[in-house]
């Protein structure tokens, strides 16, 4: 039988008459439901996100919301991904807004946007077929194992660490309620139940958390019921733009792992319909417009990837119901305030599952490309992927730096590039 090819030039196949049919669009209930449930996936990292970087988290979750049926409206409303805060931006805004303040780091942070505008029109010129040369399922797939394994530490840190007025004992215990009941859920659930075992898991963490007062309702009674997001402008900074635009190149890489990812799991071939460059296109319009608002840059979530996996909900529309609902959370102070009840530990179980999924996901897209993971050349190129990236190996040259995913992946395309063809073992 033969088999269509995982790439094919994008440039003459992803038209918006390929869009899915208006028909999927049509409200219900279900898929609002689920919608929820993918947004409170991505709600610890989404908001995490700016507050460690000093950002507003209501302008975060509006800009995701944003962020999020823009590149739908780019991409045709094809690809189930939703859009949030990007980790690989944590420690660069930190530092600019230490040296040269909110409103330049954000004229940074927007160039980092435009280029993924100029990698999208490279490849919708030369079509996507260059991404075979030069990204290899040897390459995305332990890119996409990266991707899990490095999140697994945050993972086991929030389903283990105490908190106050609880042990770590208490924490592990909460931590595998929440996760035996996402696994249960998702293995025997039947008929609606099955799309929601995120949602069982967190009710059930949430509701054996509470006699145990890992639930914290301090901040709900404190919150106002309607809250406008803090909006900042950004201003045009030459310094803060060169020092930022280099960081968004490992990110431009994660990006094409996670359309990767998405696409072995729901077994369509997003890099020809509707084509990287779309995707790209997206991705880089959402976070310069999240910049010109004040917020961090945007990324398509391996998180909620997983949580697409393991539910099957398939359909790109559940991502614009979570966009909708993020954007009206972010106008309300009490809603917000009671998601962040919600207890570390119960989100860390179901992190665990989540991000195990994405590691899985990398070993099956070779599986499935049948690639001989014995030959040396990919043994080579597989290897030192993993190590770099799970080891943190860091490149350093002034105030730049390069590690974890981003360097892992670097290296793993250089070395496709440049290591000779040779026999299998």
């Amino acid at each position: 039988m033969s088999k269509e090819p995982l790439f094919q030039d994008s440039s003459s196949e992803s038209t918006l008459q390929d869009s899915i049919s208006p028909t999927a669009y049509k409200f219900r209930l279900q898929d609002f439901v689920v919608g929820a449930q993918m947004l409170f996936v991505a709600f610890g990292a989404l908001v995490l996100v700016p507050i460690l970087a000093g950002l507003d988290p209501n302008v975060a979750l509006f800009t995701s919301g944003l962020g999020t049926l823009c590149f739908q409206l780019v991409t045709g409303g094809k690809v189930p991904v939703y859009l949030a805060s990007s980790f690989a931006f944590i420690a660069p805004i930190t530092f600019s807004i230490d040296k040269y303040g909110l409103p330049e780091t954000l004229s940074g942070l927007a160039a980092a946007g435009a280029l993924y505008l100029v990698l999208s029109l490279i490849i919708f010129w030369g079509g996507s077929g260059i991404i075979i040369r030069v990204l290899p399922s040897v390459v995305t797939g332990p890119v996409i194992m990266v991707i899990g394994l490095g999140l697994a530490p945050t993972a086991v840190k929030m389903a283990s660490e105490a908190g106050e007025g609880y042990s770590e004992r208490v924490a592990i215990a909460v931590a595998m309620v929440s996760l035996l009941a996402t696994m249960l859920t998702a293995i025997l659930g039947r008929g609606f139940l099955k799309l929601v075992p995120i949602l069982v898991g967190i009710v059930v963490g949430y509701l054996v958390s509470l006699p145990l007062s890992l639930v914290d309702f301090t901040a709900l009674a404190q919150a106002p019921w309607l809250e406008i997001p803090s909006f900042t402008t950004p201003s045009f900074s030459l310094p803060a733009i060169l020092f930022i635009l280099p960081v968004a190149i490992a990110p431009a890489i994660e990006h094409i792992g996670d359309v990767l990812a998405i696409g072995s799991v729901t077994d369509n071939n997003y890099l020809r319909v509707p084509g990287l460059h779309r995707t790209l296109l997206g991705d880089g319009i959402a976070t310069t417009l999240a910049a010109f608002l004040g917020g961090p840059p945007n990324t398509t979530y391996s998180e909620v990837t997983g949580a697409v996996a393991l539910t099957k909900a398939f359909n790109p529309a559940i991502m614009t119901w979570s966009a909708i609902i993020a954007i009206l959370l972010s106008f309300s102070g009490k809603l917000e305030a009671l998601l962040q009840t919600i207890p570390i530990p119960v989100m860390g179980g179901i992190l665990i599952v989540l991000f195990g999924t994405i590691v899985v996901i990398g070993m099956n897209s070779m599986v499935q490309a049948e690639e001989d993971l014995l030959q040396p050349r990919n043994i080579a190129i597989i290897g030192a992927i993993l190590m770099l990236g799970v080891g943190g190996m860091s490149f350093k040259a002034g105030a730049f730096a390069l590690e974890g995913i981003g360097l892992s992946s670097i290296v793993g395309v250089l070395l496709n590039l440049l290591l000779p063809q040779g026999d299998s073992v």
